[in-house]
C-alpha cells in the first residue's frame, strides 16, 4: 500500500496491514483537514517515507504533533510522542485500500453541517 502528498513531493509504503479507518471529529483535525480526519495507523518501523525533508512537523498538542507536505500542505501523518505507531490520513492512500470505517472520536465537536457515519462511537483513550 502506498501513498503521497497532492503534489507528489512526499510519497510514503507501507509495509504491514493498517488498522482499520478511525474517524476523528475534535476540533483540531477539523482545523487541519477542512472537514473530519480518516485515518488509518501502522507500527512507525512498517511506514517508509520518501521526500521526508519536505515534511513540516507540527505540534499541534502537548502530547501529539501532525505532518504536513511543506509544498502543497497536504496533511500526511499524525503521531503520538512516544508511540511506535504513526496514523495516516486515510485520504493519501493511492487507489482502493479495502479499509473501511469501524470507529470514531469526539461526535459532540463535529460540524453542524454533516451527518455522523454510521460507526461506533469510542473513547479517545482506547484507540
Amino acid at each position: 500500500m502506498h501513498g503521497s502528498c497532492l503534489c507528489g513531493r512526499v510519497t510514503y509504503q507501507i509495509r504491514d496491514t493498517p488498522r482499520s479507518v478511525v474517524g476523528c471529529h475534535c476540533t483540531q483535525c477539523r482545523k487541519t483537514s477542512g472537514h473530519h480526519v480518516a485515518a488509518t495507523r501502522v507500527s512507525s518501523g512498517k511506514l517508509d517515507i520518501q521526500g521526508g525533508a519536505n515534511i513540516t512537523w507540527y505540534q499541534s498538542s502537548d502530547t501529539a504533533e501532525r505532518g504536513f507536505c511543506a509544498t502543497c500542505g497536504s496533511q500526511l501523518f499524525w503521531r503520538a510522542f512516544g508511540s511506535p505507531n504513526t496514523s495516516v490520513m486515510a485520504g493519501t492512500i493511492d487507489g482502493d485500500t479495502g479499509l473501511t470505517m469501524d470507529r470514531q472520536l469526539y461526535p459532540d465537536t463535529k460540524g453542524d453541517y454533516y451527518a455522523l457515519p454510521d460507526v461506533a462511537v469510542v473513547d479517545p483513550s482506547t484507540v
